[in-house]
């Protein structure tokens, strides 16, 4: 890509027939617009050592309003940072809607940053690159990269000016100097590189800034052109589903079908279970602390299922120190204006802790299909977005734990009046339970496709025989103790 681009760029400039002055007033002008349309924009700059990423980043915004961006330079990652995935720190600064976010340096960071290694993580992290790029785009974020280039001798001639100037060589690092010696293997690296993940949904913009006048002009010229075309362009995502039957006859492939809900324990061997398998965990919690391997547990299941209670027994003998319960409830204002998994992004651990989600991403394709707060097309494409992300979490080496814990409509109904009875408890049932129940048919078909188009190799589903509340906390503990004995078993 590099290399069709030093032949070409002579006539870039060529194209732009308006000044430099009348783009900057163009692009303030779109600015608004943005903000009115509630398009999200990221804007993101990559490139060589002392290309100048810092004064063309200040030309874009010379004339934006300050209150509708925000700039976010990624230095290489802290020790806090590198216990979490890959992607997790570019997740907690994605735009909301109406805002235009900065990116000096991104997730190709580290790729720019080294030459590529002969390991699988390269090919791994390009991947998830490009995944995520097309999860955020398909969520409607206006993603711009650009890349700026420069020859080996103007890179040179910059970093000399730079160290003979007291103020300005701290600025200079020893990898810089490095990378101009090796100037020609670096340059086959990144032409590979950009041409990797120059797709059509996400377009590299390379930028010749060896002039930085014209580099200042083009960089605007571009973003001007890109802001026009996705404002004008028509919302593609049709509200509303009138079938939303899973389309599969064929019940050996409906998960909920196949579950044993007579399943069931005597009090004596529940309570004999639960101590042992409890102190098992809590031994093998603190060997996953000690080797760093992260545990994301999430919890589904109808309505009175029984996830607290399952939650309860799971984390009762954990040292609290080390995981964190998230309960999930329909997002706020400040998560609507995000892409709709930021707000479990947030709350991945660190290495060597836990995070047990009570509900999770998927009410994307339950709760938000069902009482269409998604779009049709939002939620079929939601089913890749998520087993992409998991992906992910499984190549950070984590654990993946995702539990379903179905009951009948019967024992659904007894759970309900008992909650209504009990003083204590009535608070547990609200009207909107009563409504759900009432599209337990739909809400069935839907999570049946769910699992079905979710279970994974990497996240398998455990449905959880959930009728007889002690056998699915034993159930439960002896599936999460499992993987953790495998985790365990791989990293050695």
């Amino acid at each position: 890509m590099l290399k069709a681009f030093d032949l070409e760029r002579e006539e870039i400039l060529g194209t732009i027939n308006a000044s430099y002055k009348e783009l900057q007033t163009e692009l303030a002008r779109l600015q608004q617009k943005i903000k009115e349309e509630q398009l999200p924009v990221l804007v993101i700059f990559e490139g060589w050592d002392a290309s100048g990423k810092g004064t063309l980043i200040n030309e874009l915004i010379q004339e934006l309003d300050p209150r509708g961006y925000k700039v976010e330079v990624f230095h290489e990652s802290t020790e806090e940072e590198k216990r979490k995935p890959f992607l997790w720190r570019f997740w907690q600064k994605i735009p909301r809607k109406g805002e235009i976010m900065i990116f000096d340096r991104s997730w190709y960071r580290e790729l720019v940053d080294d030459l590529p290694s002969k390991s699988n993580k390269y090919k791994l992290d390009v991947d998830d690159i490009i995944n995520f790029e097309e999860i955020l785009i398909d969520e409607g974020i206006l993603l711009i990269k650009i890349f700026l280039h420069v020859s080996k001798k103007e890179q040179k001639s910059r970093l000399k000016a730079l160290l003979s100037d007291d103020s300005t060589k701290w600025q200079v690092k020893e990898k810089d100097i490095y990378q101009n010696k090796n100037y020609s293997e670096y340059y086959e690296h990144y032409d590979n590189l950009l041409s990797k993940t120059n797709t059509s949904k996400s377009p590299w913009h390379l930028i010749d800034s060896s002039d930085k006048k014209n580099a200042s002009k083009f960089l605007i010229h571009t973003a001007v052109e890109l802001f026009k075309n996705t404002l004008i362009k028509e919302d593609i995502n049709l509200r509303g589903s009138e079938n939303i039957d899973f389309d599969l006859d064929n019940q050996k492939v409906l998960p909920l079908s196949n579950v044993d809900l007579s399943l069931d324990i005597s009090d004596e061997e529940y309570k004999k279970r639960l101590k042992k398998l409890q102190e098992k965990i809590k031994l093998l919690a603190y060997d996953l602390y000690r080797e760093k391997i992260p545990t994301i547990i999430v919890f589904e299941g109808w309505d009175a299922a029984g996830k607290g209670g399952n939650i309860k027994r799971l984390t009762k003998s954990i040292d609290p120190r080390g995981y964190e319960v998230i309960p999930i409830a329909a997002p706020d204002e400040t998560e609507k204006k995000y892409h709709y998994l930021w707000r479990f992004w947030k709350h991945l651990p660190k290495t060597g802790h836990m995070t047990i989600f009570d509900r999770s991403w998927y009410g994307r394709v339950m709760v938000e299909r069902v009482e269409d707060f998604a779009s049709e097309n939002e939620w079929k494409r939601a089913y890749d977005e998520i087993n992409q992300m998991e992906s992910h979490l499984k190549s950070y080496k984590a654990i993946v734990l995702k539990f379903f814990i179905h009951i009948d409509k019967e024992e659904q109904l007894a759970r309900f009046k008992a909650r209504e009875e009990n003083p204590d408890k009535r608070y547990k049932i609200t009207d909107e339970d009563w409504r759900n129940r009432e599209k337990w048919n739909l809400y069935e078909s839907a999570i049946n496709e769910m699992i079905y188009k979710t279970n994974t190799s990497y996240a398998p589903w455990h449905i959880v025989p959930g009728n007889s509340k002690k056998y699915a906390r034993v159930f439960v503990l002896e599936k999460t103790i499992e993987e953790m004995e495998l985790a365990l078993k791989k990293h050695k």
